[in-house]
């Protein structure tokens, strides 16, 4: 619902935003792919770490979720890339891939991610997204805290 009110917010102060929930994605993905319904029925079968595992395959994001992103990209006109929904498909995929991988596609706009967690950023050690406040991922980020920028 924020992210909804944001989008009408930008919108209403003449910025077009590209709202992209992952989660979303991902099912819509499943559901192309055909495999959504029969993930859905045996999924009671898998171990979590075989689900995981599907699923990190499925939705490889250099393979899957960037070309489906930037599909999205080039159907639409837009100023900001919104994406959300990193939470709902964590573990299956990762915040530090889908932000690499995008790197090269969504270059000439700027990108938010609604991350839920926090951001820190250190000269000597670089950013880090820690997941939920508790999960740490010591990977490099070019991005930066839209919180600490005014406009």
């Amino acid at each position: 619902m924020v992210r909804t009110q944001l989008v009408k917010l930008l919108a209403d102060r003449g910025v077009i935003a590209l709202d992209i929930n992952l989660y979303d994605l991902s099912v819509r993905i499943l559901r192309d792919r055909g495999i959504w319904d029969q993930l859905i029925e045996q999924e009671a079968g898998f171990s979590k770490d075989e689900l995981k595992e599907l699923l990190q395959n499925v939705l490889d994001p250099e393979q899957h979720l960037i070309p489906e992103i930037a599909a999205g990209l080039e159907a639409n006109e837009f100023d900001v890339l919104l994406l959300s929904g990193v939470g709902e498909v964590y573990p299956f995929i990762r915040s530090h891939n889908v932000l690499n991988n995008l790197q090269s596609t969504a270059k000439d706009k700027p990108t938010v991610m609604f991350f839920p967690g926090s951001y820190t950023h250190a000269l000597a050690s670089g950013a880090s997204l820690d997941l939920f406040g508790i999960m740490h991922d010591d990977k490099y980020y070019r991005a930066f805290n839209i919180f600490n920028y005014e406009v």
